[in-house]
């Protein structure tokens, strides 16, 4: 009886553990799901986490843009993919270093870029 009542308290305890982590996890929400859009847009933004000044993108052009001022962020809610480009023109590559990277910010995503973005393209 000693061993069955051992592992019923083990059992309930694993229980209650669980139940515990999934009304954690319900309640920690990320800081910046709140801050995110509700509508179809894309953005630029200056600062790492959309933070700083913003760019618009123009979703219905699908030729290379060059940004008014280098981008560490970006937002992209809508049905299309953006390629971004760490040199202008859209070139691959790092900065001032060819080579064949860009950072593809893909359709409902948001990214952080390890370089400053100077152009971008919309892809359909």
């Amino acid at each position: 009886m000693a061993v069955a009542w051992k592992t019923y308290l083990t059992g309930g305890a694993v229980a209650a553990s669980g139940a515990a982590l999934l009304v954690g996890m319900g309640l920690a929400q990320p800081a910046a799901a709140a801050d995110l859009p509700h509508a179809p847009v894309a953005y630029f933004s200056t600062g790492h986490d959309l933070t700083g000044r913003q760019m618009p993108v123009d979703i219905g052009n699908t030729d290379c843009q060059t940004l008014p001022e280098p981008a560490l962020s970006a937002v992209n809610f809508t049905t299309a993919n953006i390629e971004v480009f760490y040199n202008h023109d859209c070139r691959t590559g790092l900065p001032d270093r060819p080579s064949d990277l860009y950072f593809a910010l893909g359709s409902l995503h948001r990214g952080d870029f390890s370089y400053p973005a100077l152009s971008y393209k919309v892809v359909r």
